[in-house]
């Protein structure tokens, strides 16, 4: 079993809460819009997957592609952050998505903290909200979660604050 920490659209800010929050998960998962100094804390914690996000620059995006698709336990997750979701998914996901569809979907950069299975391709999208200070979102949010085999559990959203 592996226990994730998932956020985005941190925007260059790290929240002390995090660690509290993420203590006691095996790996951080980031979708994305990292900012500036916030990769490397994060990596410093627990071993750190991410995708770069538009906002990013030429530092993060030597170290994150902008789709990453692996095997936790036995489950296929892709990660991108300008995915989309169920029904509206981004011009630049859609073919695949629908082709080879992964277990596991996530996405950021909408800001909207969003956790729903596409029946049509039996896949559950999460996107964690932005648990940074810059955009739109009035509450910043983030979300852990378990796998166990082929079995994503224990899915917990959290509440960092407002804005």
């Amino acid at each position: 079993m592996k226990k994730i920490g998932l956020l985005s659209d941190t925007h260059g800010f790290l929240d002390d809460a995090v660690y509290k929050y993420f203590d006691e998960c095996d790996e951080i998962w980031h979708a994305g819009d990292f900012g500036e100094a916030v990769a490397e804390p994060l990596a410093a914690f627990k071993p750190l997957r991410g995708v770069y996000g538009n906002i990013d620059g030429k530092d993060i995006r030597s170290t994150y592609p902008e789709n990453l698709r692996f095997m936790c336990e036995d489950v296929d997750v892709w990660m991108t952050h300008i995915g989309g979701y169920p029904n509206h998914y981004a011009p630049q996901v859609k073919s695949e998505i629908y082709t080879k569809p992964p277990m596991l979907f996530i996405s950021g950069h909408s800001h909207i903290l969003k956790v729903i299975f596409d029946e049509k391709i039996k896949c559950l999208h999460i996107n964690p909200g932005a648990a940074g200070k810059h955009g739109w979102h009035k509450v910043r949010t983030l979300i852990r979660f378990c796998i166990s085999a082929e079995k994503i559990h224990t899915l917990e959203a959290i509440e960092l604050g407002n804005r």
